[in-house]
């Protein structure tokens, strides 16, 4: 028996996927490649840490960033 392609592969991957009841998503999200990507997340942090309504928000984030266990 032959060995199958790549793409033979995959299409039997996808298939077992959503024989499963799962289905493909496709999301962007930043590039942390860009030059600027550090100074504009610092930028965006600044702003929403002068917010008061943000508060419980940015505790929330503290606590669930805190890796020095690990």
């Amino acid at each position: 028996m032959p060995s199958k392609t790549s793409s033979e592969k995959m299409h039997n991957y996808r298939s077992r996927l959503r024989a499963s009841e799962l289905r493909p998503v496709q999301i962007w999200v930043p590039d942390t490649q860009v030059e600027n990507f550090t100074a504009e997340a610092k930028r965006q942090s600044v702003l929403v840490s002068r917010r008061a309504s943000e508060d419980d928000a940015l505790d929330f984030i503290e606590i669930v960033a805190d890796m020095s266990d690990v």
